[in-house]
């Protein structure tokens, strides 16, 4: 890789790293484990910097993490992990102003399975199509469909004082 590659390498991770970072935290629910995804599907996907700079670098990066996480839940079957001293700040500022609601979603999210979760930050936050989450997550459209209605019933179980569409804005 030549300077000039470098110099765009340094300057897309350097503008896209907050949103990919919320991305990671909302797939995993911990800071630590959002640094650990984020800086694994960035050494995955820095190789193939040449071949991907003129499609969709941040696309590419994306589907890296989902998939990424998928294998890291697969491993967490067999062994679990349990921090000391879990992390509760957020990854990045909340301007918008509705931090109550935000961190109680955000609590909730983690009392969501990790395939209910990533199903509702595929739909929601990043607002993908049922077919594009599947397709990212390697199950069908009704599996989708399902976790889905599942993990949003038990959001409202969990949160019965807010307005989901309050979430959304």
């Amino acid at each position: 890789m030549d300077e000039d590659e470098r110099a765009r390498l340094a300057e897309f991770v350097g503008s896209r790293t907050p949103a990919l970072m919320r991305v990671a935290y909302l797939l995993t629910g911990d800071r630590n484990a959002a640094e650990d995804l984020f800086q694994s599907a960035l050494a995955r996907t820095i190789p193939k910097w040449g071949t991907i700079r003129h499609a969709d670098p941040e696309g590419y990066l994306r589907v890296v993490m989902y998939r990424e996480q998928i294998s890291w839940w697969r491993r967490l079957r067999r062994w679990r992990e349990t921090p000391l001293n879990p992390a509760d700040e957020p990854v990045g500022g909340d301007p918008s102003g509705g931090s109550d609601v935000r961190l109680a979603m955000r609590a909730a999210l983690r009392h969501l399975p990790p395939t209910q979760r990533a199903v509702v930050v595929l739909r929601y936050y990043e607002d993908l199509p049922e077919a594009r989450v599947a397709e990212l997550l390697g199950c069908s459209v009704g599996t989708v469909r399902s976790r889905t209605h599942r993990a949003v019933k038990r959001l409202r179980d969990l949160l019965p004082d807010v307005d989901m569409l309050e979430v959304r804005r």
